[in-house]
């Protein structure tokens, strides 16, 4: 019989007894919070960690005890340079990578920008959508040819897919005003729906894709809001969960954060979760637009699932990258 997980489940406690020994994973944006403590995770299991960032120098600092749990357990890690503003950058990455030429057993696309003031990447787009979308889009489908049968992607999604759909017409915010959380839900509704694309092309190969929602953790993610912005935030959520007659919010620690990435990855069975959003280690239900959700509540809006929207974005997001995949 299955273990059963939930919101408090650990890495380490869905990791328990799972040998990983001779699989080999890319994980994105490992400088800090769950990139790190997912990589973390997955070495003391022992497996082959490549682990992505931009600043490598702040890496290196913040893996220190990755390396040690890697030495410690048959696992190994080490850096490549990657910064998903830069599609200079992507392809330098995936590019050293295909040149390598080792497979991946599973690819968790956990790195991100979160309510960032209004902005542009290197190459002109809105930055939250450029960074948590588009650069994981290039990299993703250019190294394509090094997953393997029966490999996985993992897209780090948000709860905050729920601020807003993805608007195509306007992905840069040219003709809408710009609001740093409409701007977040947009990128986090795409990580979804490129889920959702990525799996029914590769469903026939034997390769699934599903999306995640780590939960409310403390990490580097809320560096662009101010205590004050984050408190209120908090209040705001606490009384919507009174209202629904449930009890304030909590924070998970990181390890729980990062539970469901190394759950959907590696524990879940590949039908279970593809094509699909999860939480709290299990996939996630439907909830109608009209249902108020405080945002420590669980569901998923029906929008980021939807098969024709996921084509749709997929069409543009090749269109804006210059580039057919």
């Amino acid at each position: 019989m299955a273990k059963a997980f939930g919101e408090t489940s650990t890495t380490d406690e869905v990791l328990s007894g799972v040998n990983l020994k001779g699989k080999r994973v890319l994980v994105t944006g490992v400088s800090s919070g769950l990139g790190v403590e997912t990589a973390r995770s997955l070495v003391a299991h022992g497996a082959q960690v490549v682990g992505a960032a931009r600043d490598l120098e702040k890496t290196d600092a913040a893996t220190e005890e990755v390396r040690k749990d890697a030495a410690a357990n048959g696992g190994s890690f080490e850096v490549v340079a990657l910064d998903l503003a830069s599609l200079e950058s992507v392809g330098a990455c995936a590019d050293g990578l295909l040149k390598k030429g080792e497979l991946f057993d599973v690819i968790i696309s956990n790195a991100g920008v979160m309510a960032t003031p209004f902005g542009h990447t290197e190459d002109g787009f809105e930055t939250q959508f450029g960074t948590n979308h588009l650069g994981h889009f290039v990299l993703v489908n250019s190294i394509v040819p090094l997953l393997g049968t029966g490999g996985r992607l993992i897209n780090l999604a948000s709860a905050g897919h729920r601020f807003a759909n993805v608007d195509l017409a306007d992905p840069n915010f040219e003709r809408t005003p710009y609001d740093p959380w409409v701007a977040y839900g947009r990128s986090k509704t795409a990580n979804i729906l490129f889920a959702v694309a990525f799996d029914l092309r590769h469903r026939d190969r034997g390769i699934r894709a599903a999306a995640v929602h780590p939960g409310g953790i403390r990490t580097e993610l809320g560096r662009h809001m101010d205590p004050a912005q984050w408190q209120a935030m908090v209040d705001q959520i606490n009384q919507q969960l009174a209202a629904e007659g449930k009890g304030p919010f909590q924070y998970k620690t990181i390890p729980q954060g990062a539970a469901t990435s190394v759950w959907a990855g590696f524990v879940a069975s590949a039908d279970q979760i593809g094509g699909h959003y999860c939480e709290n280690c299990h996939v996630s239900q439907i909830v109608p637009e009209d249902k108020q959700l405080s945002v420590n509540s669980e569901g998923v809006r029906a929008y980021a699932l939807d098969r024709k929207a996921a084509e749709a974005l997929w069409r543009k997001s090749e269109e804006q990258v210059g580039e057919h995949f």
